[in-house]
C-alpha cells in the first residue's frame, strides 16, 4: 500500500536510482520535467544513479546519450545489469577466470573490469554470462546453450522480453533466456532488475545508505526495489497506467506513487479511508460491481493514488482486478505541471 512521507523525498532518501527509458528519457527524447527535477534533487543533497538492465552499452555510453538530452550524467553515475553480472561472477571466480561472452561492447568491459577474461568455447571457460548483444551469432548460441546442459555455470544479464528500438519494440534478451533455458534445463542467476544485484551494485558504486528506486514498470523496477527492500517512487511517465495499476500484485505495488520525477521534492499524504472507499485531497475512490469510480475534484496526484488504494482493495478482496471503463485520470492541469 501506498505509504506516507511528511518530508519531501529529496530529505527522505540519499540515494535516487533512476530507470532510464520512461523515467529519464522516452525513446530519443528526455522527459520535460526530469533534467530539473534531478538538478533539484542533487541540489538537496541526493545521489544520483542512472540504472539500466540493458547490457550492451557501457557507462560511456549512456551518460553521452543523458547529456545529449541535456541530463547532467558522468559515467560513474551510470550502473548497468552487465557490471552487476560481472560482480556476480568475480564473487565466485577467481581473478583471471575465463568467461565465455555473449553479449555487446557493455558486457566485455564489464568483465575485464572485474579482472575477468573473455574467452572462446574451446579454451575451458568457467562461467558463462549472455546480455542483450545485437551481434550474438547463432552458432555462438548453440555452443553456449551445449556447454550451459552440460553444466557451465550461467549468469544472465536480465530476462526483459522487449527492448525499444528505431523500429518499435523487438524481442530483447529475456527472449534469448527463455530459449537458453528450455533447451538446457538450466535456470540462469540473473543480476538486472527485477533480482536484486543492479541495485545492490548500484549502492556499491554510488554510495548513500536510504535509496529509493524510481521506475515506471511494476514489473522490474518496483518489484526489483521489493525484493532488494528498498522502497520505491513510479512515475507514470512511462509504460504504467491505470489498468497497470489496478492489477499489481503486492510485490509491484509503489511505496510512492507521481505523475513524473517532480515526486521526488514532495511529500506524499496518506491515502485515507473512509467506510469502504479511498479518499484523498478532495477525492474519493471505490469498487462497486466490479468498476471503480473515481468522483470530486483535487489534484492529479491525488487522483491517482486514492484510485490505486481502491483498486487494491479490491483486488485483495476478490483475486480480481477491477473494471476501469469508467474511471478517467483529470488532464493534468498547467498549475500542476511546473509545481
Amino acid at each position: 500500500m501506498l505509504r506516507e512521507s511528511t518530508k519531501p523525498l529529496t530529505e527522505a532518501y540519499d540515494l535516487a536510482m533512476l530507470d532510464l527509458d520512461g523515467v529519464v528519457y522516452i525513446g530519443q527524447h528526455a522527459v520535460p520535467s526530469a533534467a530539473p527535477a534531478i538538478d533539484l534533487a542533487r541540489a538537496a543533497g541526493m545521489h544520483v544513479a542512472f540504472i539500466t538492465n540493458n547490457a550492451s552499452r557501457t557507462p560511456v555510453q549512456v551518460s553521452d546519450h543523458l547529456r545529449r538530452l541535456g541530463v547532467d550524467a558522468e559515467p560513474g553515475d551510470v550502473v548497468t545489469s552487465a557490471q552487476a553480472a560481472a560482480r556476480v561472477l568475480r564473487e565466485t571466480l577467481p581473478d583471471g577466470a575465463g568467461v565465455l561472452l555473449l553479449g555487446g561492447r557493455g558486457l566485455e568491459e564489464a568483465i575485464g573490469e572485474q579482472g575477468l577474461r573473455a574467452v572462446g568455447p574451446e579454451e575451458g571457460p568457467q562461467a558463462v554470462v549472455t546480455g542483450y548483444g545485437p551481434d550474438v551469432l547463432w552458432r555462438d548460441l548453440m555452443r553456449a546453450a551445449v556447454l550451459i546442459r552440460d553444466g557451465l555455470w550461467w549468469v544472465a544479464s536480465n530476462t526483459d522480453l522487449t527492448i525499444p528500438t528505431a523500429y518499435g519494440l523487438g524481442p530483447g534478451h529475456g527472449v534469448q533466456v527463455r530459449m537458453l533455458s528450455e533447451f538446457s534445463g538450466v535456470t540462469p542467476v540473473v543480476a538486472g532488475k527485477p533480482n536484486r544485484p543492479l541495485l545492490d551494485e548500484t549502492m556499491r558504486r554510488v554510495g548513500g545508505e536510504r535509496p529509493l528506486m524510481v521506475g515506471d514498470r511494476l514489473d522490474t523496477d518496483i518489484e526489483g526495489a521489493y525484493n532488494a527492500g528498498t522502497d520505491s517512487l513510479l512515475v507514470l511517465t512511462g509504460v504504467t497506467g491505470l489498468a497497470e495499476l489496478a492489477a499489481a500484485r503486492p510485490e509491484e505495488r509503489p511505496t510512492y506513487l507521481a505523475t513524473d520525477l517532480n515526486g521526488l521534492k514532495e511529500t506524499h499524504p496518506e491515502v485515507g479511508l473512509d467506510g469502504d472507499r479511498r479518499v484523498l485531497g478532495g477525492w474519493r475512490a471505490w469498487v462497486a460491481d466490479g468498476e471503480l469510480t473515481v468522483d470530486g475534484h483535487g489534484e492529479t496526484e491525488d487522483w491517482w493514488r486514492a484510485a490505486a488504494a481502491a483498486c487494491w482493495d479490491h483486488l485483495d478482496a476478490t483475486g480480481s482486478p477491477a473494471a476501469l471503463s469508467t474511471a478517467q485520470p483529470p488532464v493534468r492541469s498547467s498549475d500542476e505541471s511546473g509545481r
